[in-house]
């Protein structure tokens, strides 16, 4: 069992950072690949970056390439997303996932834990 808690959500200018967290419990962090997805009101979520669990590896939607970094700390049980440049069609609600599979997916339905999720808002 894996507890997933996102932070770092807020109001930002277009075209400025942010960077989430976030934290997971448990002593299996490193067992799991590491995914960021979003959602905007009245549609499905959509992948936004993952990283692999030993070699991080990392994957990123076409729509954030450059813009975004994920990276995780798995000493700490943290995975982070760097966003810069952030554009008002970002602003949605942010949720990290963690999924046990053998290879990383961008799949939301193969992710097997979620956070509650933290909202991002980009005023233009």
């Amino acid at each position: 069992q894996v507890q997933l808690a996102e932070s770092g959500g807020g109001l930002v200018q277009a075209g400025g950072s942010l960077r989430l967290s976030c934290a997971a419990s448990g002593r299996t962090f490193s067992s799991y690949h590491m995914g960021w997805f979003r959602q905007h009101p009245g549609k499905e979520r959509e992948f936004v970056a993952a990283i692999s669990r030993r070699l991080y590896n990392t994957y990123y939607a076409d729509s954030v390439k450059g813009r975004f970094t994920i990276s995780r700390d798995n000493a700490k049980n943290t995975v982070y997303l760097q966003m810069k440049s952030l554009e008002p069609e970002d602003t949605a609600t942010y949720y990290c996932g963690a999924d046990a599979g053998v290879g990383v997916t961008t799949n939301p339905d193969r992710f097997d834990y979620w956070g509650q999720g933290t909202q991002v808002t980009v005023s233009s």
